[in-house]
């Protein structure tokens, strides 16, 4: 015969049967994942369509500053100019609708802060700027040329490639640069290798790519703050006698604005 305390037992001892299957039921049941919403890219960045792709040619320094002289005492305005302006035409041509030719005026300094503002206030998704190159003046040797002094360099010659990585595209300038250097030398041109030599001095650059030439330089302000993609190619050496003869002729022009325009190309298609 049972006693009350056994009775009270074998009572518990059901009650928590019965709760049992209850508990596991909740225990095993499995949580709700709640779907995380991933964010749309913006279709401006995530596609390049060409003839909406807005691109920025940008002709370095004004005619008021010209920038550098030529072996000849030619100002590099003209050539950026004129080296420009064929990209400009050639991007056109092959599709790039959108593409624009920035001629800047005013000194230096002012200069730059406006071409930034113009390239940032058109919403551009790229930014080149053309420029020729010139040496440091304790490198310059003189000669005469047409009855006037005159300065060169012949020591080194070649195309350079700019980025800055206080852009906040600055692995996608970098990518296009080089594309851009990768061309070039398909093309059979070089590029300048004296930026890492200390004989530079406080134009002596990090060299980020040794196979297409392209430098790291923070400081440029139409690299740095520009809210697009931005590169500066230097197309070759003013300074130097020879070299400043192939940038006037026709067919290194033509080479250059091809070989841009084919990066470029690249550049929109893997977009």
């Amino acid at each position: 015969m049972s006693s009350g305390r056994d009775i009270v037992a074998i009572l518990l001892v059901s009650l928590v049967a019965l709760l049992l299957p209850s508990i596991d039921a909740g225990q095993a049941a499995p949580a709700r994942k709640v779907a995380k919403a991933r964010p749309k890219p913006s279709p401006a960045r995530a596609k390049c369509e060409m003839p909406k792709f807005r691109i920025v040619v940008d002709v370095g320094h004004t005619p008021d500053s010209y920038g550098a002289l030529s072996a000849r005492n030619d100002p590099e305005f003209g050539f950026n100019f004129r080296l420009a302006r064929l990209i400009t035409a050639k991007l056109k041509s092959e599709g790039f609708a959108a593409t624009r030719l920035l001629v800047t005026d005013g000194k230096a300094r002012p200069s730059l802060f406006k071409r930034v503002g113009n390239a940032n206030g058109s919403h551009a998704d790229l930014f080149l700027s053309i420029h020729h190159d010139s040496m440091p003046d304790k490198l310059l040797e003189t000669w005469e040329f047409d009855g006037a002094k005159s300065y060169f360099s012949d020591r080194f010659s070649g195309h350079s490639l700019f980025v800055s990585q206080r852009n906040s595209h600055f692995a996608t300038s970098l990518i296009l640069a080089r594309m851009i250097g990768r061309q070039l030398k398909e093309q059979g041109l070089h590029y300048a290798s004296q930026y890492t030599l200390p004989l530079m001095g406080r134009y002596r650059r990090q060299l980020l790519d040794k196979d297409f030439g392209v430098y790291r330089y923070d400081g440029l302000v139409v690299l740095s703050r520009t809210s697009s993609a931005a590169v500066l190619l230097e197309a070759g050496s003013i300074i130097n006698r020879d070299e400043e003869m192939a940038m006037n002729a026709p067919e290194r022009h033509e080479t250059i604005a091809a070989a841009v325009a084919s990066a470029i190309g690249e550049f929109c298609a893997k977009r």
